[in-house]
């Protein structure tokens, strides 16, 4: 409990106006446009959106340039806002097999049905800085080509939406050799994280809506740990896929699913190897990770993690942290855990002082001490053993 402090009102709005000038950095430079942000950080506009939980590219590029380019604050900042929001209605769940898909690959297969799209990915460029990017950009408009030919405009692509590939995991389960997917029916209701607080045992919807949101930093750690052996989980990446999905809903005045919009999403299965038990044979199992926008390594970590939090339902080992539920879940979460770290500089004036008298105490209670009896022995301190 923290008890307020009267007369700092002044040096908070000082500290305030110093964050503001700062913000805004060089006044001849012009300023950041939301704009920019979105179409030029898109990738730190997407982790922010789906750590703060809320699908909305102006507010997170707004959070963004808030927290002066800190996504952890952004992601504080879009989370706080999120919880002002009524929440008008709930959507069904995402067919995610329909995805228009910009980007699809596989590990496991050369010849994938439906082909490896590659789409746009850093996965092939040498991490050699591009000085080129660094020189004055061209007026909007001007591509700095003088007379050349402006290029041809793209073909129209829109009367003809792409049509989603096989799935990977659909192709393997046709032999009966990874888990099925096996849907209740009727389908309960998911937890929600967002309204509800974290509770043990938490099934795997829980520990999947934990996951989307949790630090991309301390997930990808977490899936490094298990490949790397504190663990039994080094999977395949079956599938990754990065597209447009469908939203849909069910007002109740119709009754039947309405089409509102679309979401980027990133999807991703890993497959991990299952030796059998008694009544199960041998086959691969799934770890997923489902992502707002290009998240595609947050996806895979959360698909390796999801992976090594159901190895005690298979029967595996629980000794590695990753595989650890009650670890992975409360730590993961980047508002709290920053919080909590944050909380620190916060006023501890009593519990200081009161630590610092009690180390008085102990160091004058040891100057009281009477000395200790010295050593009689006669032996010749020279180094050797008698």
């Amino acid at each position: 409990m923290y008890v307020a402090v009267k007369g700092g009102e002044a040096a908070i709005d000082a500290a305030h106006a110093a964050l503001t000038k700062k913000r805004r950095g060089d006044p001849a430079v012009p300023d950041l446009s939301l704009e920019q942000i979105d179409q030029q950080l898109a990738l730190a506009v997407d982790r922010v959106m789906l750590e703060g939980s809320v699908y909305d590219r102006e507010l997170a590029a707004l959070a963004v340039k808030q927290a002066r380019g800190d996504l952890l604050e952004a992601i504080f900042l879009l989370r706080a806002y999120r919880t002002t929001l009524p929440r008008l209605a709930a959507s069904l769940p995402l067919e995610t097999g329909r995805m228009a898909v910009a980007r699809r690959i596989s590990a496991t297969f050369k010849d994938l049905p439906g082909g490896q799209v590659l789409g746009a990915t850093f996965d092939y460029t040498h991490r050699l800085l591009d000085f080129a990017l660094a020189a004055a950009a061209p007026p909007a408009g001007d591509d700095g080509g003088g007379d050349a030919p402006a290029p041809a405009a793209a073909p129209d692509t829109a009367a003809a939406p792409p049509v989603s590939p096989p799935r990977v995991s659909d192709l393997v389960g046709r032999d009966g050799l990874i888990e099925p997917a096996q849907p209740s029916d009727p389908e309960p209701a998911p937890a929600d994280l967002t309204r509800q607080p974290l509770r043990f045992p938490a099934g795997r919807d829980l520990r999947l809506q934990a996951l989307a949101r949790g630090d991309e930093g301390f997930l990808v750690s977490l899936a490094y740990s298990s490949q790397r052996g504190h663990g039994t989980i080094h999977p395949f990446a079956g599938e990754i896929r990065q597209g447009e999905v469908a939203v849909e809903i069910v007002p109740e005045e119709l009754g039947f699913p309405v089409t509102i919009g679309t979401v980027a999403v990133t999807e991703c299965e890993m497959f991990g190897q299952f030796t059998g038990s008694q009544g199960e044979p041998p086959r691969f199992t799934r770890g997923y990770g489902l992502t707002f926008g290009e998240s595609e390594r947050k996806a895979m970590a959360m698909a390796i993690v999801d992976r090594a939090l159901r190895s005690a339902e298979l029967g595996g080992s629980t000794g590695a942290p990753a595989q650890d539920v009650e670890f992975v879940l409360p730590h993961s979460d980047t508002v709290e855990a920053s919080g909590f770290l944050q909380h620190l500089k916060l006023p501890h004036y009593v519990d200081f002082q009161s630590e610092l008298e009690g180390l008085r105490r102990m160091h004058a209670g040891l100057a009281a001490a009477p000395p200790a009896a010295a050593d009689k022995s006669d032996a010749p301190d020279d180094g050797t053993l008698p």
